[in-house]
């Protein structure tokens, strides 16, 4: 039975974890309504969604990656050790394999992009708390193509990549990843030395080739 068709036994409580106010109403909003799910909280970052968790005792995690003093997979690696009966659920904006591989072995338990409908949410829901996984269909294509060449860059220099790519100044590419300007200009300069690249539409090129971005 789904949740959709389910009625009010053995309810879901489900949390929200996105530092963007915005996309946590409008979960509320889609999912809100949903028999047996109960939305019992929202964090705006991860060290919070970790407090709450104490006390809120949630059974699933909706959670983005991209959040500024914990990302969605360190907080799931978190979740995973100090409170393993709660079940994540990553809902990113990213479909890259990366991402997709470091979560699952993280422990989420379901991967499903930003955009997608509602209905996949749910199923993504439905399939993690019965025990099973769900991964969204361009993420379960990105995770089966075989990556073009070997990565030289750390997590870390991927990560300032990126958000330079997207245009972010190194200021707000510190404030972004809460590290110091000074190390931000430091990861720049590592980028240059592994890939030869001088200037940003450089950077964009080498991201857009490993598919990491879309043009």
């Amino acid at each position: 039975m789904s949740l959709q068709e389910a009625n009010t036994e053995s309810r879901i409580r489900l949390m929200l974890v996105d530092d963007h106010p915005l996309v946590r109403d409008g979960l509320r909003a889609r999912l809100g309504s949903v028999p047996r799910l109960d939305v019992v909280g929202e964090a705006g970052s991860g060290r919070e969604a970790l407090e709450l968790a104490d006390t809120l005792r949630p059974d699933l995690m909706l959670v983005d990656i991209g959040m500024r003093d914990m990302n969605g997979i360190q907080l799931t690696a978190a979740l995973h050790e100090r409170h393993p009966g709660v079940v994540v659920v990553i809902l990113s904006m990213y479909d890259n394999a990366e991402y997709v591989t470091s979560a699952i072995r993280a422990g989420a338990r379901g991967y499903v992009l930003k955009d997608a409908p509602s209905q996949e949410i749910i199923a993504a829901i439905e399939a993690a708390v019965a025990g099973g996984s769900y991964y969204s269909h361009a993420v379960a294509h990105a995770l089966v193509e075989p990556a073009p060449q070997a990565d030289p860059l750390t997590e870390r220099e991927r990560e300032v990549l990126l958000l330079l790519a997207a245009g972010q100044s190194n200021k707000m590419v510190a404030a972004n990843l809460a590290i110091s300007v000074r190390t931000v200009e430091a990861h720049r300069l590592n980028l240059r030395r592994k890939l030869g690249v001088e200037n940003v539409a450089a950077l964009v090129k080498y991201a857009m080739e490993r598919g990491w971005i879309k043009g």
